[in-house]
């Protein structure tokens, strides 16, 4: 299983794409020098698979290597995540 997280700009969203196939989202807004990351989704039938995992890093490891923005995790996965996996907390802080 191949997997990787783009960013689509025009439609302020990361996608995680698995064997070239998008199978799950998260949804952003940038406000000032914040991410305010709205909603996250998995594709229902592959729930289960770890898929939000790899979504979640995958989505904030390019946030920390190309911008300065903080991220603002109104979407209760990701507030979740965050709190879950310290070594992410200091985006909440930028």
């Amino acid at each position: 299983m191949a997997s990787e997280v783009i960013q689509d700009v025009s439609m302020n969203r990361f996608e995680l794409l698995v064997d070239g196939e998008q199978v799950g989202l998260s949804d952003y807004r940038i406000r000032d020098d914040s991410i305010v990351i709205l909603h996250t989704e998995i594709d229902p039938s592959r729930r289960g698979e770890g898929l939000g995992d790899l979504l979640a890093r995958g989505m904030l490891n390019l946030i920390r290597a190309d911008t300065d923005h903080r991220v603002v995790p109104l979407c209760p996965f990701m507030k979740k995540w965050i709190v879950e996996h310290k070594d992410y907390q200091d985006l909440l802080t930028r």
